[in-house]
C-alpha cells in the first residue's frame, strides 16, 4: 500500500512538473511556439514520452492548465465572499488578489489574461462563463440589487469595471508600466469602483 501511494504522489508531482514547465513556456513563447520536446527538455525529461504517460498531447497539458487556475481562483474568490459581506469589500479584495497574483505569478495571470486560448483550446468555456468569473458576475448583481453599485446590467457593469482592471494588469504583463504593478492597485480600484458605483 505504501508503494501505491509513493508512486501515485511520485505520478502527481511529475504532473506538477509537467503543467509548471509547460505554463512557463507557453507565457514566454507562446502556445503554438512550445513543442512537446521543448516541455520535455525544461522537465529534464531526455524524450517525450515521458510526458505521454501523464497527458494526450499538449492540448491536454494546456486544457489541464485552465482547469488548475481556474479551480485555484475559484476557490479563492469563495474564501473572499465568505470573509466579505459588502459586493464593494469583495470586490476590492479580487481585485488585490489579482494584483498580486500578476506580480507573484505572472505566467499564470498571462495565461489567463493575454493569451487568445479559444484557438488552441476551442471547446474550452470563455472565461466569463467559467466559474470564477460568473462568481463576480453574482457579486456584481447582489451589489446592484443593494444599491451599492447603479442600476445597470451587470455584464455591463462587470465590462466597466474590469475593463480598467484587465487593462492595467495586461500592461503589467507587457512591461508597459513605469513602476511595480502593485503601485497602480489603489488608483485603479477608485478608477474601476467609480466606474459602477452609484453615486
Amino acid at each position: 500500500m505504501d508503494q501505491e501511494t509513493d508512486n501515485n504522489k511520485k505520478k502527481l508531482d511529475s504532473q506538477d512538473e509537467i503543467l509548471l514547465a509547460a505554463l512557463k513556456l507557453f507565457a514566454e513563447k507562446g502556445y503554438f511556439n512550445t513543442s512537446l520536446s521543448d516541455i520535455a527538455e525544461a522537465v529534464g525529461l531526455k524524450t517525450t514520452s515521458s510526458i505521454y504517460q501523464h497527458f494526450k498531447n499538449k492540448q491536454t497539458i494546456a486544457s489541464a492548465l485552465y482547469a488548475d487556475i481556474l479551480d485555484s481562483l475559484s476557490i479563492s474568490i469563495d474564501d473572499i465572499r465568505r470573509r466579505n459581506k459588502k459586493p464593494s469589500e469583495q470586490l476590492r479584495e479580487i481585485v488585490g488578489l489579482l494584483f498580486r497574483l500578476t506580480q507573484t505569478a505572472p505566467n499564470v495571470m498571462t495565461f489567463l489574461l493575454v493569451m487568445n486560448r479559444h484557438e488552441f483550446l476551442p471547446e474550452e468555456k470563455p472565461l466569463l462563463e467559467t466559474a470564477p468569473f460568473v462568481k463576480i458576475l453574482k457579486i456584481i448583481q447582489t451589489g446592484i440589487r443593494f444599491e451599492e453599485i447603479r442600476g445597470t446590467d451587470p455584464l455591463q457593469a462587470y465590462m466597466y469595471f474590469f475593463g480598467i482592471i484587465n487593462q492595467t494588469l495586461r500592461m503589467a504583463l507587457a512591461g508597459s508600466l513605469a513602476k511595480n504593478v502593485e503601485a497602480y492597485q489603489s488608483q485603479v480600484w477608485m478608477t474601476a469602483w467609480n466606474a459602477i458605483c452609484k453615486k
